[in-house]
């Protein structure tokens, strides 16, 4: 089915990572009627609020890509909010969807929803199978529950709410923040600041502060100050320590990529799609959605090196976690469904680089 250029779409997260290249993806696309509303607008973890939302704008159709995420430091330190608020907002979001009648929607979980020991590729049928990596277990909880919800409601009710399980994310409006983002942004923030200051450019490194404060320090404090906030983060100009061993290998799937897999499958795959006709117990619904193709997180910090161009010291600090050592998808299901991606890892980081600098030099 194709979807209509003036429906009106609600694009829940349109400021996030994934959200806003939804967003510019549906606009490319030549869809008119886009609705998205910034946290401030919109707390979606109010239900009455959310409810109101749904009464005054009648979206018909709606892309779940908002979400409470951090890597791994932050999912050991929140775990609480992990879980709390993730369900929250799927509660409110599906819960007022199922309400108005929305045509079609889209939830966006994670990869990591599968268990720590998964058979690699993982195909969507592991789920549930065995434990999960005990870090984000509260995360992947709160996705399991959101595409188990989607899967119900479709059963129960007849509705056609797809979810998709994206594996690493990476891309414009990225998270760069170094408490919280994920390895990919903060490797590249951490190698381009130990550049800055291997080439003892603190102009550049003062307007990165500024842009992004680190714990309170930001580009006015001290170099003293600055030096030594950096250096909690293992960004020194002679070296740049990262967490781990650096072996454990990863999957990353450009945003934008996984933007255009997202409206893709909005517009061409319905719930009937996702699974086999004949199988007794309809379940694992979702799709996947990656490259099925890997790197170590030293090959893609060596990557980055090469790419800054930082001349100093790349050093792995190992009594730090590694987290899960492998997790790559199987995307069969949606290679048979027509979506591939094309955008490799190497070009990816250097549109990720200069995306970054150009925010960087505004």
């Amino acid at each position: 089915m194709s979807l209509d250029k003036n429906a009106k779409i609600y694009v829940a997260g349109h400021r996030g990572l994934v959200g806003s290249a939804i967003w510019k993806n549906l606009q490319e696309k030549g869809y008119t009627n886009l609705v998205g509303k910034t946290h401030k607008e919109l707390d979606l973890l109010d239900g009455a609020a959310v409810r109101k939302f749904f009464d005054e704008e009648q979206p018909e159709y709606v892309f779940l890509a908002a979400a409470f995420v951090g890597g791994i430091m932050a999912n050991s330190i929140y775990r609480a909010d992990f879980i709390y608020k993730n369900l929250q907002i799927q509660q409110n979001v599906i819960g007022e969807s199922f309400r108005h009648n929305v045509k079609k929607l889209l939830f966006l979980g994670s990869t990591c929803i599968y268990p720590r020991d998964a058979e690699q590729p993982m195909k969507e049928d592991a789920l549930l199978t065995s434990p999960l990596e005990y870090t984000n277990e509260p995360y992947a909880i709160a996705k399991i529950a959101g595409l188990k919800m989607c899967e119900s409601f479709n059963l129960q009710y007849g509705t056609n709410y797809i979810a998709v399980m994206p594996t690493n994310l990476y891309g414009p409006n990225d998270n760069f923040d170094l408490e919280r983002s994920h390895v990919l942004p903060a490797m590249i923030r951490k190698i381009y600041l130990a550049h800055c200051l291997k080439q003892n450019d603190w102009d550049a490194v003062r307007k990165d502060m500024n842009l992004r404060p680190v714990e309170g320090i930001d580009g006015n404090s001290s170099k003293e100050d600055i030096l030594d906030i950096l250096g909690k983060y293992g960004i020194s100009g002679e070296e740049v320590k990262l967490w781990g061993t650096g072996t454990p290998l990863r999957e990353f799937l450009w945003s934008e990529e996984m933007a255009d897999a997202s409206v893709f499958v909005m517009e061409h795959v319905d719930f009937k799609d996702t699974y086999r006709p004949e199988e007794k117990d309809i379940r694992n619904c979702h799709i996947n959605i990656g490259t099925g193709k890997e790197i170590t997180i030293r090959q893609l910090a060596e990557l980055i090196v090469t790419t800054v161009g930082y001349q100093g010291q790349l050093t792995f600090d190992s009594s730090k976690p590694d987290g899960t050592m492998r997790k790559l998808t199987d995307p069969g299901k949606l290679h048979s469904l027509g979506w591939h991606h094309k955008i490799d890892i190497e070009e990816g980081v250097q549109r990720m680089y200069n995306w970054y600098l150009g925010k960087n030099q505004k």
